[in-house]
Parts: C-alpha cells; structure tokens; sequence
C-alpha cells in the first residue's frame, strides 16, 4: 500500500516564519509594558462595542485570519478587562505576570516537554524537582519531602487533603473531621467536598482579636468530637491569611496535632515566600513541623497565575495518595529508561497524567534575577505594609485592624458616636470613592463582623509612590465620607 499525504503542512511554523509573527507579538507586549506604570485598574469604555463587533465574535473561519488581525482584537480586548499586572490592582493578592516567566512558557510551550515521567523527559524533570526541593528546603522539610507544582492553592490543597486522608483515615472516612479557623480561605471548604466528606466535615474554630487561631478552643473541639465518634484528623493553620495576612500560632498548632495525632497542614499560599525575609522566617516559626504546606509561586514570586505549590512532609504518603495502576498502553515507558537517573514520576504524585511543564517558569526566573532579587521585592511590600500602617494610624477617623504581620493592611472608618453600621456604611462609600476614578481597585471584606477595607501589597509594581496615590485620595474622601 502506497501512503499520501499533503505535503504543505499548514499547521507547522517554519523557523523563519517565527521570527516573523514573534516580531508582532513582542510590539505587542512592549506596548503593555511601555503603558502598564500609568495604565488604570480598568477602563470599560469600549466593551459594549468589543463585544458586539461581528469581527470579534465570529466562528473560526475555514481559511483563517492575519496575526496582525488577531492581535489587534486582542490590544482591544485587554484594555476592557482587570489589569491585574498593574500596581494599582489591591484588589486581591493576583499574580503579577512576571515576565521572565512568561519567556519560560512560550519556550516551554514550544519545546513541548512531557514531565509526567521522569523516564520521557529526565532533564526538565530534573529541573523542575532541583525547584521543589529548593522550596522544600525554605520551609525547613526533611530529605523525606516531597512535592508537586499545581495549577494554584485549591488544587494543591485538595491533594494535601488526600494525603491527610491516606495517612489517617481507613477507606469509610466520612467520620472524619478537619479544623480551620474562621479566616481560612474558602478553598479548604471546597477542598474536602472534592474529596469526598460531607460539609460537616470542617469544624471552624474561632479567633482572637488578631485573628489568630485559638489553641485551647481547638483542643476543647477535639475532645468533644471524639466523644461524639468522630474521627478528628487534620488541622489546618494560616501561614499567612488571605483575608487579614494572619499568621496562626504554629509551634503551638503543631504541637497540638503531635499530641492529639492529627496531620498538621499550613495554608501559606500568600505568606509562604516571605520565608526568603529575615521578618518572615521569624514570624513563620513552626512551618517546618507541617506534614503538608501550600505556597503559590503566582502569589509570593510574582509569577503568572495557574503556578502553586504542594510540599508534603512524608514523599512516601504523596505517592500513596496519588498512585494508581497505569493503562497498559504504558507497559513500555520503562524502556526509555536506560542511563536515566531515578527522578519522581509527577503523575504519581498529583491527580494529574497530562500536564504542563509548570517548573521552567520557576526555575528561569529564579536563576535569571538571583534568589535576592525576590528577597528584595518581599522585603519592599513588609516595609510599604509598616509605613502605610504607620500613615494610617495618624487619622484619627480611621480605624486600623491591628499591625500588619506581612504584607496586608486592614482599616475602616471611625465616626464619633455612629453605630456599627453607620461605620460599615461610611467604609463602602470610602472605598466607592477611591475606586471610581479606576486608577485604583480596592475592594472590603469583614473581619470581626465589621467592614473593613483590605490592601493587599503583593505587586513589585505597587512602589511607595504608589501609596503615596492612595493615601491622597484617602484624605481626600474620608473627611467627605464622614
């Protein structure tokens, strides 16, 4: 039998035509960065009109379109959505989009690498586990350690739970209960769903006035539900909140964990890389003792969004909970493994088989700027954290929700002799003040039951300058707000 084939292959880019549309994509990208120092939170001024436009919301045709085209409905569309790149964005604690790791996806991309084995691609496999162990080391784990890159804290959370499950409990779980307290983010809620227990399943304990979990009104939990047959087996700490920046007392958690032998997990997707910090290590005391740790590099390292982090303190019960038996398609994978080192199978590790080589866009980053050039930029957001506390603190209608423990500052309106809610009602119009002009995105939460007004400081582009911004227009509207 004779093979035919079309021989144009329309799908492939030649090295030439690379170059080519690369050029377009980097003026692209250079006009983004050129505009972002200035550029607002958002401007919607053209949406109604983006998205009605038949050339935007059209088919994929049959013959294709320009690049130029594309490009250009992409500039368009960009400017109507949340720049979250910006420094004016404190609206969350986003990823930056550092853009050293965004050269390390389109190479990544390119490349093509499958990292699920360490038999089909030893030497990125080898880069990504020289990354986790370099995080393992931060948080004080032990050789045993192992660890996943995630898609970011809620599937890496869902993992750790399955861990804690694997290592505690037999396989009718559903007597089994998790503590958090009343500032854990609500991944860990949905977490546990995933993982098959009932809502009943999370136990939330309360806090004190810094919002720092209570140690006795947890081991108090702990006996009542044991008597009541339920099966406690896993605590949950903040190693820095999302909410307040909190950080829970953690040689105490652990140590209460050890007693009672539970799996002692510490959420630091936000607060974990401030262990590069002198302050962070020092307020971070007791991260070492987790069985399990959640750090995402989009938050700490300022990488682009979908890159977190599992760290699991026993690799033996990572695998255990993560491994199956593989289809026998795969009988013959063993044989790529002559002269290859042994290295972790990520497949064996995570609910994943396909999966993006996630670690070259740690592993650039960190050796193209220098692991002191992260340190710098952490330690920038706990010193901008101080001074915008400190500036707050002398107005006298503001109320400040206590010191910042990393980078997270919280206040609300004071008003002589006004109800709480009169107080809550003052905060929103504060903040609906400042975010009008759409130079600045803030957004509240509540924190003991009062509104509060939250700024997040986790951007390198969030400078004193900035602040300096926020602060005018504070004083600017508070005395109206009043």
């Amino acid at each position: 039998m004779k093979f035919s084939t079309n021989t144009t292959h329309p799908l492939d880019v030649s090295a030439d035509e690379f170059k080519t549309m690369m050029v377009e994509v980097v003026n692209l990208i250079s006009t983004f960065l050129t505009d972002l120092p200035n550029a607002p939170f958002f401007d919607r001024s053209g949406l109604q009109d983006f998205l009605k436009d038949p050339q935007v919301r059209t088919p994929p045709s049959e013959t294709g379109r320009t690049l130029h085209e594309l490009l250009m409905i992409l500039q368009r569309g960009i400017v109507n959505d949340s720049n979250i790149a910006s420094g004016r964005a404190l609206v969350g604690i986003p990823g930056t989009g550092l853009v050293s790791s965004a050269i390390a996806d389109l190479i990544s991309g390119v490349f093509n690498r499958f990292t699920a084995f360490g038999v089909a691609s030893p030497a990125m496999v080898t880069l990504e586990s020289d990354v986790l162990r370099w995080m393992m080391d931060l948080a004080g784990l032990p050789a045993t350690a192992g660890g996943l890159l995630t898609s970011g804290a809620s599937m890496a959370t869902f993992s750790a739970f399955l861990c804690a499950r694997s290592a505690h409990l037999t396989e009718n779980f559903l007597t089994g209960v998790i503590y958090a307290s009343d500032q854990a983010h609500h991944c860990v809620g949905k977490a546990l769903r995933l993982a098959g227990f009932p809502k009943t399943a999370l136990h939330t304990i309360p806090t004190d006035h810094a919002q720092h979990m209570n140690v006795d009104a947890l081991r108090r939990e702990i006996a009542r539900d044991r008597a009541a047959g339920l099966v406690p087996f896993c605590v949950v700490a903040n190693g820095g909140s999302t909410n307040s920046g909190s950080i829970d007392p953690l040689p105490a958690l652990a140590a209460l964990a050890r007693e009672e032998g539970l799996w002692f997990h510490v959420d630091a997707a936000y607060g974990g890389f401030f262990l590069l910090t002198g302050r962070g290590r020092e307020r971070l005391k007791g991260i070492e003792c987790a069985d399990s740790v959640v750090m995402d590099p989009h938050k700490g390292l300022f990488l682009p969004l979908g890159t977190g982090c599992l760290l699991v303190r026993d690799a033996a019960i990572l695998q255990r909970a993560h491994s199956g038996e593989m289809g026998s398609f795969m009988r013959d994978l063993g044989k790529f493994g002559a002269g290859v080192p042994q290295l972790p199978d990520f497949s064996s590790l995570s609910p994943e088989l396909t999966r993006p080589f996630r670690g070259l866009r740690l592993w650039l980053p960190l050796h193209l700027h220098g692991v002191a050039a992260f340190r710098a930029a952490l330690d920038e957001k706990l010193d901008l954290a101080e001074q915008l506390y400190s500036a707050l603190r002398e107005m006298s209608d503001i109320r400040l929700i206590g010191p910042p423990e990393l980078s997270i500052v919280a206040f609300s309106c004071r008003l002589p002799k006004a109800s709480q809610q009169d107080e809550d009602n003052a905060t929103e119009n504060l903040i609906r003040k400042i975010n009008r002009p759409l130079l600045f995105q803030l957004a509240t939460t509540k924190i003991q039951g009062r509104v509060v007004i939250r700024v997040p400081l986790m951007s390198p582009r969030t400078t004193a300058a900035t602040l300096q911004e926020l602060l005018h227009a504070i004083e600017s509207h508070r005395a109206v707000t009043a």
